[in-house]
């Protein structure tokens, strides 16, 4: 006997199709996109990647005004600076099932503890290595999939930390990380076992499968037809050479947040994605002067953000 799908049942299949098709979106690229460079692709982006697990118990480290003013009124200050600072929603392995592959990884040490955190305003709860054995163990699990870490924006970290750091990387990841300069295609990645391309911003360090900074178009504006005119002006300009990164991320600083104390970032983001997500369908991808590569945003996986990036790729494909 035959069951009959209920309207809600149906939409939920729906989206867990979707979901799964996005989570192997570049194993299920065409065949003539897996031979260009990862650069010449249109990426999704996660900016301030870890920013969903934020530490109401920990100092503020940014902004400075309001860092200054933490120990007399943090119990005042830290709810706020969570809220502009949680910049996703979702955990690491749900933003690789939503299509990201390109995560913006900003560290920071703890003064009493030996341990490295991300942050984002606050430290988060999760450890750099927790975060990097969720990630390890979903690539396991989706073996054709690369994603792009790009460590940078470090604070309280003494260089034996960043040896540490990238001693750490390079055993977890191990075979895994695709070795610099030049940038593969898919196909070189996948015959030689690569999925991650690591980039360490930070000039006292340098091995060979370390990739220095990636180039990030950043409008540092809290509006958006703002960033969007920034992004343009960029684009005028011609792309930079390798991976590069446009930011689709507003910007607040500590006046901000003072100002708008009844708002949050996540609200001043989801009433801009609609003007945003206007302008990514009018991009490409390519290696043309004005095409782009990796596009980032804040609260990925909530929306169509992934999707109308990587429909990007499908023009590029051509018949």
């Amino acid at each position: 006997m035959y069951g009959i799908c209920t309207t809600e049942e149906w939409d939920k299949n729906k989206k867990t199709a979707e979901t799964e098709s996005l989570a192997d979106w570049m194993a299920n690229l065409n065949e003539k996109l897996t031979k260009i460079p990862l650069s010449q692709l249109a990426i999704p982006g996660s900016h301030d990647a870890m920013a969903y697990s934020l530490d109401m118990g920990s100092s503020v480290l940014e902004p400075k005004k309001i860092k200054a003013l933490d120990k007399m009124f943090s119990t005042f200050l830290r709810p706020i600076v969570k809220k502009w600072g949680t910049a996703q929603e979702k955990n690491i392995s749900e933003q690789l099932d939503a299509g990201i592959r390109y995560f913006d990884l900003r560290v920071a040490g703890k003064p009493d503890s030996s341990d490295l955190f991300f942050y984002h305003g606050l430290y988060t709860t999760m450890t750099v290595k927790e975060g990097m054995t969720e990630l390890e163990k979903w690539l396991g699990q989706h073996t054709k999939e690369v994603v792009i870490l790009a460590f940078s924006h470090f604070k309280e970290m003494s260089a034996d930390q960043h040896t540490g750091l990238t001693n750490f990387l390079k055993e977890h990841f191990k075979t895994k990380l695709c070795p610099k300069p030049q940038v593969p295609s898919l196909k070189d990645c996948w015959e030689s076992g690569y999925q991650v391309v690591l980039s360490y911003e930070n000039r006292s360090v340098d091995d060979p499968v370390l990739w220095p900074g990636i180039a990030y178009w950043r409008a540092d504006n809290s509006d958006p037809k703002e960033v969007i005119s920034y992004l343009n002006s960029q684009k005028q300009k011609g792309r930079p050479e390798g991976l590069f990164v446009a930011g689709l991320n507003l910007t607040f600083d500590g006046n901000d947040m003072l100002l708008y104390l009844t708002k949050s970032l996540k609200e001043k983001t989801m009433t801009a994605y609609p003007l945003l997500l206007d302008w990514v369908k009018e991009q490409h991808s390519g290696s043309d002067k004005e095409s782009v590569n990796i596009i980032a945003g804040d609260f990925v996986g909530v929306n169509s953000f992934a999707q109308d990036i990587i429909q990007l790729n499908k023009a590029e494909s051509g018949p």
